[in-house]
């Protein structure tokens, strides 16, 4: 802890103050805390895990301190005392930052009473009470609430204690609010009456999702303002998510967010755990230097709610460590400050524990990768909450399947698109990018002229960016083809034939097709240097059983493969096959888009990993020296959690390029703590890495 704290004091109370906060620790108390809860066991629990950051419980819907504002619900539990500004003694005495949350999200009766136009209204026109606790009232984010009475609170609480940021959870509104403030500013601005769809194809809805977004980044730079006024060091820092990037406008992230913080805080459902990680590679593909940190609850993320309990520690801890691999900042946060199960304790700290011995090496370097899934992020933000996981479908599919063919990858958002962004990578990937811009397509155009390669899918580009349909494929001249049908579907029982021998097809040894996809476009190749390396098979009946026969012979390009007089390649796959594989995981789709992507790198990867094992990769390099980090998630609750017990990794071997005119210095296993053998062979090195549990890191210095 003494490095930690020394660390985090040399940035203490100065605007730089978020760099040294590398672990956090969140405590969101309940109201009852007050009188039952021991400060003293938080304060030795901040030591514990090495936490050099803390987010506290501050006010909004309830205040933990004695608040002066009318209206401001003080916890009725609090007495004489003061638990907030106890804990913020408490952390600053160990040298630790400080942020204060508050949510906004509730007000009490008496509240309601006085201010009934801060109230969210249905698309009935009924107040809306709240949907767990009726008791209380849930807020319109877009009233004064927010532009009037927070305000009050955020002032109070920067000036009165000695804190660096203020956290807000629940700040951004619960969908369209129709209050009549919200109908007459959405008609005058917009002209538009409030959308009772969120079909991207309302454009009441776009237009509200765009009225919303100017909304809340008027908001947060209104409260940042605020407490900028009385503590130049201190920023608001607005809970956003991992769709941040596509609710908010970047230019507004960059100046009034000095770090973001993902709020993804475990696995619900049907997910793997390499979610966690792509959370920050989606971050960082916007913005590349700017501090993220994950979430991590202690308790299952599941709909039902149970905010406090705990889950299984190999749970956590996966969930933590996948975050670090991909270079996430861990942040736990417990809800209620007793805690009748301290399960979480220890795999917490070893999480803990593990960033913090990695971190000396690690946040001095920058992650690097040849290979980059374009974050569609203009597609994805016309999307609300119920339809945007179908959205990324696609994405998701070819997130895995790189992620099976342990092949290193980052994102780069499509709103960053710039030349030098994608000249920093040899591939890059549109899993289904629809909404695209003719200066993007221009972008995509002169990076392949210049050697770079694109792997494109489905319907990328077959959208304007405010999502009107194109007449022609606007990536049709790049990928050489021509559609000559839209996309049907969803369809049955459909194939797709190899047609010849292509690296792209490599692999399928005994099958002469394989299973396609539900939506289907027909495009037919044009120009020069086109292959097709599968043909569609014509469609025939899934029933009766005996009528399940193709009729007409494969035709009509199911994959097209090109290669650019300036070396580039690219490769289109007219159908939904990140959605499918997303859906099916079959094999045969994994092996198809992994496939897809090496033929368009041309060579070998600069990293490769020969085992037979579940790894997530992440590589991160400086001017002396590469880092490569292997998450262990050979589990058999990889894709739907809580994992019961982390399943150790045999050895395995790393083959990894060598930067012309150097050689390798040392190469050590940090987690493991060995020096390990690099034997040299054709321009690599040949590293033999001893079996782990969770996680290693190999630190390679070149000389």
């Amino acid at each position: 802890m003494l490095h930690s704290r020394i660390q985090a004091s040399s940035t203490l109370r100065t605007k730089d103050w978020y760099r040294s906060a590398t672990r956090w620790t969140q405590l969101t108390l309940a109201e009852d805390d007050p009188v039952r809860f021991d400060p003293a066991f938080w304060i030795e629990t901040f030591k514990r895990t090495q936490s050099n950051a803390v987010c506290l419980s501050a006010g909004g819907y309830i205040a933990y301190y004695p608040s002066e504002i009318p209206l401001h619900y003080v916890s009725r539990f609090i007495g004489d005392g003061d638990p907030f500004g106890a804990l913020v003694e408490g952390a600053r005495g160990l040298d630790m930052h400080v942020m204060a949350r508050v949510d906004p999200h509730a007000i009490h009766q008496d509240a309601a009473d006085a201010h009934p136009e801060w109230i969210a209204v249905d698309a009935k026109g009924r107040p809306r009470r709240h949907w767990a606790y009726p008791d209380v009232w849930v807020t319109c984010a877009y009233s004064g609430y927010n532009h009037v009475f927070m305000p009050k609170i955020v002032q109070e609480i920067t000036a009165r204690y000695d804190i660096d940021a203020i956290f807000a959870n629940r700040w951004q509104g619960h969908g369209v609010c129709y209050c009549d403030s919200c109908r007459l500013s959405f008609r005058k601005e917009t002209g538009h009456e409030l959308p009772l769809t969120t079909s991207v194809e309302d454009p009441a809805w776009l237009a509200w999702t765009g009225w919303r977004r100017g909304v809340l980044s008027r908001l947060v730079v209104e409260w940042d303002e605020i407490m900028k006024a009385i503590k130049p060091h201190t920023s608001f820092i607005p809970n956003m998510g991992s769709v941040s990037l596509t609710e908010f406008d970047l230019g507004m992230i960059e100046r009034y967010c000095p770090f973001l913080c993902i709020d993804d805080q475990g696995r619900r459902g049907t997910e793997p755990v390499w979610m966690a990680g792509r959370n920050g590679k989606r971050i960082r593909g916007a913005f590349p230097e700017r501090p993220t940190v994950l979430i991590t609850s202690i308790g299952p993320e599941e709909e039902h709610r149970w905010k406090d309990s705990v889950t299984t520690g190999p749970e956590m801890r996966a969930w933590i460590d996948n975050g670090t691999t991909q270079g996430l900042l861990p942040w736990f946060t417990k809800f209620n400050g007793v805690v009748p199960d301290t399960r979480w304790i220890e795999p917490v700290s070893q999480s803990f524990a593990l960033h913090a011995a990695l971190e000396p090496v690690a946040s001095r370097m920058r992650p690097t990768a040849e290979i980059a899934i374009l974050d569609p992020a203009t597609t994805l933000r016309h999307h609300g909450l119920d339809t945007r996981k179908s959205a990324e479908a696609d994405d998701f599919g070819v997130y895995m399947a790189l992620f099976e063919a342990r092949l290193p990858f980052e994102m780069i958002s499509d709103q960053r698109m710039t030349a030098a962004e994608l000249d920093r990578f040899r591939v890059v990937i549109l899993a289904n990018a629809a909404c695209l811009g003719d200066d993007q397509v221009r972008l995509l155009e002169d990076y392949v002229a210049r050697g770079g390669s694109v792997v494109a899918a489905f319907e990328s580009g077959t959208r304007t960016p405010d999502n009107q349909p194109r007449a022609e494929l606007a990536l049709g001249p790049l990928l050489g083809v021509r559609r000559t049908q839209t996309t049907r579907g969803p369809v049955k029982n459909t194939y797709v034939a190899i047609n010849g021998s292509h690296l792209i097809s490599a692999g399928f040894e005994g099958a002469a097709r394989i299973i396609g996809g539900t939506h289907l476009m027909a495009v037919e190749p044009v120009g020069e240097g086109v292959e097709t390396p599968f043909l569609y098979v014509p469609d025939f009946p899934d029933l009766p059983m005996e009528e399940v026969y193709p009729r007409e012979a494969p035709r009509g390009a199911a994959v097209v493969a090109r290669t650019h007089p300036g070396g580039g390649r690219t490769v289109f796959i007219p159908w939904n096959i990140g959605a499918i594989f997303w859906e099916v995981l079959a094999a045969d789709h994994g092996r198809l888009i992994a496939n897809a992507v090496r033929w368009a790198l041309g060579k070998r990867c600069d990293v490769e990993v020969e085992v037979e094992a579940m790894l997530d990769i992440a590589v991160r390099e400086e001017a002396d020296g590469l880092l490569v980090l292997l998450h262990n998630l050979t589990n058999p609750m990889m894709m739907k959690g809580p994992i019961r017990h982390a399943y150790p990794v045999g050895p395995q071997t790393l083959s990894v390029a060598v930067p012309e005119g150097r050689h390798v210095a040392e190469v050590r296993a940090l987690v493991g703590g060995q020096a390990l053998e690099a034997v040299p062979e054709g321009g690599r090195v040949r590293i033999e890495v001893p079996g782990f549990r969770e996680l290693e890191a190999v630190h390679l210095t070149w000389a």
